[in-house]
């Protein structure tokens, strides 16, 4: 269906509309760490999230805090072949907690199907894998969010900040030009794989990894602390090169509507 405006936006899994806080894979990554000895902090943990899952614990394994550890723990320095080893202990325990944290994020069903019932097609990336992806794709249909399309890293030879899957949505969705298509999700990864696609995008705050709180957790945090988060969080999304920051994905459709302001007015993202 051709529109006037924009004609897809592709959004991400945890923390922008499932997970919120994006929990899920902070407790896997520090389940699969410890059971080397090796402690590992949320913010070590959060800090590449975004990226393929294997990419994710490649860089993970990097950090010096987490290679001295290892060195304690093990005896030598990581290699390679460990961080293959990771990840496919990794695949199992993901999806164990992923049952646990793959509730949609208030609002969520709500804002997509008024997008979808607008034209806006709706397309989505993510870190995880097809197999770890496959039931949060089927708790979120049941909660009432079910986007046009999903891609994951490994079916298109790259994750983030690639722009492939991105490339693969527009591709099942027809969503072109680019520029009148934006990239929505609560990562640096995200923002730059938007970017890299030649999108508009949209950073997530309150909901996401940079912020880093489910929702219980965040409602009991003091007004203060909770602006503090979510002005750090806000800062690191534009200095990753986001066009607009919001706290959560309904709070986007006030920023769509500006995005078509702008393009009906003859503006493009400039590339």
């Amino acid at each position: 269906m051709k529109r006037d405006g924009i004609r897809m936006v592709i959004l991400d899994w945890a923390g922008t509309t499932v997970d919120h806080g994006s929990m899920a894979p902070i407790a896997a990554l520090q389940d699969l760490f410890a059971r080397r000895g090796i402690e590992l902090s949320h913010e070590d943990a959060r800090r590449d999230m975004g990226l393929l899952k294997s990419d994710h614990i490649r860089a993970i394994v990097a950090l010096p805090s987490v290679e001295a550890q290892w060195q304690d723990a093990v005896g030598r320095k990581p290699v390679p072949a460990d961080v293959d080893a990771l990840f496919d202990e990794f695949r199992p325990l993901q999806q164990a907690v992923i049952a646990q944290h793959s509730q949609l994020i208030d609002g969520v069903a709500a804002v997509s199907q008024e997008w979808q019932q607008s034209g806006i097609r709706i397309g989505t990336t993510t870190g995880y894998t097809r197999e770890m992806l496959t039931p949060i794709l089927l708790e979120a249909a049941a909660g009432g969010y079910s986007p046009d399309s999903s891609v994951c890293p490994e079916e298109v030879g790259a994750g983030r900040p690639a722009p492939w899957m991105v490339a693969r949505n527009a591709q099942l969705l027809d969503g072109y030009p680019p520029s009148a298509c934006v990239k929505i999700g609560d990562t640096v990864s995200d923002i730059e794989e938007g970017i890299n696609a030649g999108m508009w995008t949209i950073g997530i705050t309150r909901t996401g990894n940079l912020v880093g709180c489910d929702r219980a957790t965040w409602q009991l945090l003091p007004a203060a602390e909770q602006q503090e988060r979510l002005a750090r969080a806000e800062q690191k999304l534009y200095d990753a090169g986001a066009d607009f920051v919001a706290e959560d994905l309904p709070a986007c459709s006030r920023l769509l509507q500006e995005i078509e302001k702008r393009l009906r007015a003859g503006g493009v993202r400039q590339i």
